[in-house]
């Protein structure tokens, strides 16, 4: 069973997100904030469920969508998952993670 880290960056995309949906309602921004929070959860087990990162093809950074969300991770080895970033979908994806 794999252990989930979540980079600081990615800690600072879900207070970003948390911030932008806050403006409009309170209570839609904490459901959005928990349900990608939660969304990551299956990695622990099924680590490679998500589809490789178009953008890097890179086998061990992979992505899975929670609504209009794309949380990227990196698998760097069988016990450990990282989430690197999490980008609304009509957002372009930097060249650096």
């Amino acid at each position: 069973m794999a252990q989930i880290i979540w980079s600081e960056s990615s800690l600072d995309d879900l207070r970003a997100i948390y911030d932008y949906i806050f403006r409009d309602s309170k209570i839609y921004a904490q459901k959005m904030i928990d349900k990608i929070y939660e969304r990551p959860s299956i990695l622990s087990t099924q680590p490679y469920v998500g589809r490789i990162v178009p953008e890097y093809k890179i086998d061990s950074i992979r992505e899975l969508f929670e609504g209009a969300y794309r949380i990227i991770y990196e698998i760097e080895n069988e016990n450990l998952v990282t989430i690197l970033r999490i980008f609304h979908g009509a957002r372009l994806l930097r060249p650096s993670l």
